[in-house]
């Protein structure tokens, strides 16, 4: 198995970890284990170099940031 596929099996593991944390309501730490699958997929999607998954990723980790500086700040 190659660095970027086990980096992809890595993020999937983390953000449906973090999805499974928002579904029975554990915040903030669902917001930081989704952001950590987001930032971990968007470096994969730089090393593929998938420009719209590089976009989904930028944007979930932007939301998620902003999301959690907004609820905890």
């Amino acid at each position: 198995m190659s660095t970027v596929d086990r980096i992809k099996w890595l993020a999937t593991v983390i953000t449906l970890s973090g999805a499974v944390l928002a579904s029975v309501g554990i915040y903030p730490w669902s917001a930081i284990v989704l952001n950590l699958g987001s930032a971990t997929f968007l470096v994969w999607s730089i090393m593929i170099r998938d420009r719209a998954m590089i976009t989904v990723n930028f944007g979930l980790l932007a939301i998620y940031t902003i999301g959690l500086s907004i609820k905890l700040l």
